[in-house]
């Protein structure tokens, strides 16, 4: 089978005939990188051609940002907007209208990669909890819900227009085989905004952008970290057909999200900090995951970034391992 075949089946619910996606979806840390190059890693790959080196299918991801030219460096968590004359002062750098224009000759050159099968192509578009707190701030974006709620519905309708014509152009090109919203909007002990909050400042632009994206043949999915659990019937009500990266140390399980979800697609889940623990507690990590990887509808990958205390050869062990165990998992139990 093709890295496109398996890819598209496994997310539909159909176990390839051979094995599942061998994906990392994540780059790694930079601290990690700097580790492995002494290891071995060679010096003069980029961060998409070490996936191919260390023996992971090939897929490109396109981050599409409503961030422009000009935009002003802050530190983190922090942003330059506190009202609405700061905001429009800001608009100059917002929404480019060269956003795909800047990526399209790497689309291109892709197209023929992925109507072949060798290439998985997905897009990231910022969403609309994510973009307003990078706008305002961590802290501030909290309060503004309660404090600036008119400017933070004009900056999603900004947002909204902004990535409809990002996938107008971009299905122009090609369609994407899957998309994240980068949202973040989940934290260890679950969801960092309520459901009526959820409801009144994302759902009605949700509710615009979803049915473009799947109107080009690209499955939505969200990018959330921490406790995701709550917040999945309010992402399936948005049009979300999956999430991704199920981290572990939230206290994420995915068996209890697929049989409590069993047709929302998953990503992730693997526990990263068992990654430098050695092949008994990798195994283990696998044996757990391995019942829903029969299931279809869940590729496992890193939960997210792998984190620098993993050797090169921890991280080639893993995945050694986890093309072993995506075999396992399309083999009759």
């Amino acid at each position: 089978m093709t890295n496109r075949e398996r890819f598209l089946d496994t997310l539909n619910f159909r176990l390839p005939s051979d094995r599942l996606p061998l994906l990392e979806w994540a780059s790694w840390w930079d601290k990690t990188i700097l580790r492995w190059r002494p290891e071995g890693l060679p010096t003069d790959l980029g961060w998409d051609e070490i996936r191919e080196h260390l023996g992971l299918d090939f897929q490109r991801q396109f981050w599409i940002s409503p961030r422009g030219d000009g935009f002003p460096p802050m530190p983190h968590g922090m942003g330059p907007v506190t009202d609405e004359a700061s905001y429009e002062a800001l608009l100059p750098y917002l929404y480019p209208e060269d956003a795909v224009a800047r990526v399209r000759d790497r689309l291109l050159a892709l197209k023929a990669l992925q109507d072949s099968g060798d290439a998985v192509v997905w897009i990231t578009l910022e969403g609309f909890f994510w973009f307003p707190r990078t706008l305002f701030g961590i802290e501030n974006h909290l309060y503004a819900f309660f404090d600036e709620p008119e400017l933070m519905h004009r900056m999603n309708r900004d947002l909204t227009a902004f990535n409809l014509r990002v996938i107008e152009e971009v299905r122009a090109v090609l369609s994407p085989d899957f998309m994240t919203f980068a949202e973040d909007m989940s934290y260890n002990n679950g969801p960092m905004l309520s459901k009526e909050q959820f409801d009144a400042f994302l759902l009605p632009y949700y509710r615009q952008v979803v049915p473009a994206v799947e109107a080009m043949g690209t499955l939505p999915m969200v990018d959330t970290d921490g406790r995701v659990d709550p917040m999945i019937p309010w992402l399936k009500e948005a049009g979300i057909r999956g999430v991704l990266p199920l981290e572990a140390q939230s206290g994420v399980n995915v068996a209890v999200i697929r049989a409590n979800h069993p047709d929302f697609r998953l990503i992730g889940g693997f526990d990263k900090t068992v990654m430098h623990l050695g092949e008994a507690a990798m195994r283990a990590e696998f044996e757990r995951l391995l019942p829903v990887m029969r299931t279809g509808g869940f590729i496992p990958s890193v939960d997210h970034q792998t984190p620098p205390a993993v050797s090169l050869e921890d991280y080639r062990l893993y995945v050694r391992l986890l093309e072993e165990y995506c075999r396992k998992a399309c083999v009759p139990a």
